[in-house]
């Protein structure tokens, strides 16, 4: 009986060692601005579990979609200072921690995804070199769909929805309703239906799914395919991070952001056509712009992107350059 109770509990030990490996699994967590029906959060959840499975279960990502974690806004500050180990932001939200943050913002820059696609090639290696002063590193890009004009009537010039309130969500699209001489609102995806419906804004851009996912037609009644410009959100990890995790869990990370980089850009196209459908499924009238609005609009894209390049020639300039010789 004595020997029985020695051996006891040195069983139960060695079965505790046994068990040790699982009850070291590393959490992280990653706040998402966007709700579950979203391409980017749909991208996000298997970028997690690429990772989960990938690793053995070592790093386990939480996702929490739906700003449920922490607002928008407060995203990039939260990975930097290492709140969370990384996150997924839109990309021109960060455009007053530098301009070039705001490329992908400037309405005609780039309105078709190939162009969109030229663009980010041309702007992300300055766009690594400003989040690695910020202590991040770029992870992964997906776009959104084109962006276009949400109205609670038929617009054929901005003369027609003149001194409304329009949503505006980045230093970008604020100065954008500027010069469409609208009152900018800021308004989080989130609060959209609330703000339509309790006339704290009028009008917005933004893409089909942002409309469709949050059911546009209970609160307006048109869609005008401005196809502004394309813009994207990128996800970022804080660098300090990454850097302690071992080689093996960091290449498992970066495949991982590639493949949800490249699932993104190849499933956008079909994402903006089904969320477009189900615009005019739902009865909000989807029309082409006249050619005054769009030369309106067109005019706004060439002062923009002026005034873009004028906040910091050095850095942007190239950007530039870059995107029209290719």
């Amino acid at each position: 009986m004595k020997l029985l109770k020695t051996l006891l509990p040195a069983a139960a030990l060695a079965l505790s060692v046994l068990l040790v490996p699982s009850s070291f699994a590393t959490q992280w967590h990653m706040p998402t601005p966007y709700g579950d029906a979203n391409l980017p959060t749909k991208i996000a959840y298997g970028f997690a579990e690429q990772i989960k499975e990938s690793t053995g279960g070592e790093l386990d990502i939480k996702v929490h979609s739906g700003a449920s974690l922490m607002k928008h806004p407060e995203i990039p500050r939260a990975v930097r200072t290492g709140q969370v180990q990384l996150g997924e932001v839109f990309i021109g939200i960060m455009g007053n921690t530098h301009p070039i943050f705001k490329h992908d913002n400037i309405p005609f820059l780039a309105t078709d995804y190939e162009q969109a696609q030229k663009l980010w090639q041309a702007a992300k290696p300055e766009i690594e070199k400003q989040l690695s002063k910020e202590g991040m590193i770029l992870l992964y890009t997906v776009p959104w769909p084109a962006q276009s004009l949400y109205t609670k009537k038929e617009v054929n010039s901005l003369a027609d929805i003149k001194g409304t309130k329009m949503r505006a969500y980045s230093p970008s699209t604020s100065r954008l309703a500027d010069l469409m001489d609208t009152t900018p609102t800021t308004v989080q995806v989130p609060d959209i239906p609330q703000a339509f419906s309790t006339g704290i804004i009028d009008a917005m851009i933004t893409s089909p799914s942002t409309g469709a996912n949050g059911q546009a037609w209970d609160y307006l009644s048109h869609f005008t395919e401005v196809k502004a410009w394309i813009p994207k959100n990128f996800v970022v990890v804080n660098k300090r991070a990454f850097k302690r995790l071992d080689k093996d869990t960091q290449k498992a990370i970066l495949d991982a952001a590639a493949a949800a980089e490249a699932r993104g850009w190849s499933e956008v196209t079909a994402q903006e056509a089904k969320d477009t459908k189900t615009l005019a499924d739902n009865g909000i009238v989807v029309s082409q712009p006249s050619t005054l609005l769009l030369n309106e609009l067109q005019d706004i894209g060439v002062t923009m992107t002026e005034e873009w390049e004028a906040e910091n020639p050095k850095a942007l300039a190239p950007v530039l350059n870059n995107y029209r010789s290719e």
